[in-house]
């Protein structure tokens, strides 16, 4: 299970003490949680990756949330024998919405962050972040969240690349549409525009993916219901 930037691997626990009869393996990202600080060596999302590889022992079902979600798409694209099922949670793969109408919103949304990330306003642009995707008001978060967030927004740069511009190929070199494997898409039905327009796009290109709203829930689903995104991980499973 691959957790979102920003958090790490024990926000996923609640979600996986829900699906009995699984074995779950959770790793936290580089820079976060107890694994060592990111030294910008290599790309974010293939490093990210690579980690999630080593820890498959053998064929794997992948969960992954948010950013997560993108290192377990791309582990998938890159080694296919490695992935049973792909079970991705708001993947953030937002150049697969390309010039689509939420595209575009987002883009408008976002672009103050890369300003702030330039002038060097990290509290700034964390708090700009936090409000785009977060389950709570910036300014309700306690002293010592706020400073670590703002501590690790480097690393929502750090995986832009990836993300924004699809610097792995994926859409490009037609692997999306070679994928083999079940793919369960779970969004909030609260969640962004952009997010729809995200999973429409798989859709298209994964004719097996599968796509699951969860009513009241927003982007943070795995932690604010865990419950509704693991019954429809067990109900596609099946």
């Amino acid at each position: 299970m691959i957790h979102c930037s920003q958090a790490r691997s024990d926000s996923l626990l609640p979600l996986a003490a829900l699906l009995p009869g699984t074995s779950a393996t959770l790793f936290d990202l580089p820079g976060h949680g107890r694994s060592g600080e990111w030294d910008g060596r290599g790309d974010f999302q293939a490093v990210s990756a690579a980690i999630a590889a080593a820890l498959c022992t053998g064929p794997t079902h992948l969960v992954g949330h948010s950013f997560g979600a993108t290192v377990a798409l791309r582990l998938a694209c890159d080694q296919p024998a490695l992935v049973t099922r792909l079970t991705l949670i708001e993947p953030v793969f937002f150049a697969a919405a390309r010039g689509s109408a939420a595209w575009q919103d987002w883009q408008a949304a976002i672009a103050p962050f890369g300003a702030l990330i330039r002038a060097g306003d990290m509290a700034g642009a964390a708090r700009l972040f936090h409000g785009l995707w977060g389950q709570r008001d910036w300014d309700s978060l306690p002293d010592g969240a706020r400073a670590s967030l703002t501590a690790r927004i480097h690393l929502i740069a750090a995986g832009a690349p990836a993300i924004e511009d699809d610097n792995a190929g994926l859409l490009a070199s037609g692997a999306l549409t070679r994928l083999i494997c079940p793919v369960t898409l779970i969004r909030g039905a609260g969640s962004p525009p952009v997010i729809g327009a995200i999973h429409r796009a798989l859709c298209s290109l994964i004719p097996q993916a599968r796509d699951h709203v969860v009513a009241g829930a927003g982007h943070m689903s795995p932690l604010t219901h865990p419950a509704d995104v693991a019954a429809v991980i067990q109900a596609d499973a099946t």
